[in-house]
C-alpha cells in the first residue's frame, strides 16, 4: 500500500460525469435529498458492486468512484497503477427509512468475499480491496458491530479473518463516465465479485 508521500501527484480538474443515473434516473452527484444518507463501499471491482447497490430497494443513486486514497482528482489509470492509494468504491445515496445502513453491510458481506486480501478473485491490487468508508459514528459503529457477528459466521465455516477496512468517509472522487453502471450500459460486461456462500444474520 503506497502512502502519502509516495502517492502520485493529484490533477487539477476533477472528472466530469453526466450527472444522471442511467438506471434510477436519479442525480449522482450533490445536492441529494436531506432525507437521504450516504456512505461508500468497496469490494473488488466497482461495476458488480455499484450494480449490487443500485438494485436495492430504498438506494436514491449510486456512483463509481475511486476513494481511500491519496492523490486528488484521480483517472481510473493511476488508480490502477497502485500509487494513488484509492480503492475502486461506490458512493452508495440511500433513504435510511426505507433502507438501513445495516441492511447495506448485510448484502456487502454477502456479495463478495471479505476474507481476500487486497483482492476479489482474480483482480488483484490496493484498489480491489475491501472497505466501507462510513459517513457518520453510527455508521461506524453498526458496521463494526455487523463485521463481528459475520467474523464469527466465518470462523465457524472454517474461513479466515475478514480484512474489510472500516474508515471515516475519505474524498470520494467520481470515476470517469463509461465507469458510470457499466452493467447497466454492458449486462454482460465483466464482474468478477464471488460470495463466500455464507449469509449475513
Amino acid at each position: 500500500m503506497v502512502d502519502a508521500g509516495n502517492a502520485l501527484p493529484g490533477n487539477a480538474d476533477p472528472i466530469i460525469v453526466s450527472g444522471k443515473h442511467c438506471v434510477l434516473g436519479t442525480p449522482v452527484m450533490p445536492p441529494f435529498p436531506p432525507n437521504c444518507e450516504t456512505t461508500v463501499i468497496a469490494m473488488g471491482c466497482f461495476w458488480g458492486a455499484e450494480r449490487a447497490m443500485w438494485q436495492l430497494e430504498g438506494v436514491y443513486t449510486t456512483a463509481a468512484g475511486y476513494c481511500g486514497g491519496f492523490t486528488e482528482n484521480p483517472t481510473y489509470e493511476q488508480v490502477c497503477s497502485g500509487k494513488t492509494g484509492h480503492a475502486e468504491s461506490v458512493l452508495v445515496v440511500f433513504d435510511p427509512e426505507i433502507l438501513s445502513y445495516g441492511q447495506i453491510i448485510k448484502t456487502f458481506y454477502e456479495t463478495h468475499d471479505p476474507t481476500q486480501y487486497m483482492g476479489q478473485g482474480n483482480d488483484i491490487g490496493t484498489q480491489y480491496r475491501s472497505a466501507l468508508y462510513c459517513d457518520n459514528r453510527q455508521q461506524t459503529e453498526t458496521a463494526l458491530r455487523i463485521t463481528a457477528r459475520y467474523q464469527s459466521i466465518l470462523e465457524r465455516a472454517g474461513m479466515g479473518p475478514i480484512v474489510t477496512e472500516i474508515a471515516s468517509q475519505k474524498n470520494f472522487y467520481y470515476a470517469e463516465e463509461y465507469h458510470q453502471q457499466y452493467l447497466a450500459k454492458v449486462p454482460n460486461g465483466y464482474c468478477g465479485l464471488k460470495s463466500t456462500g455464507l449469509k449475513c444474520i
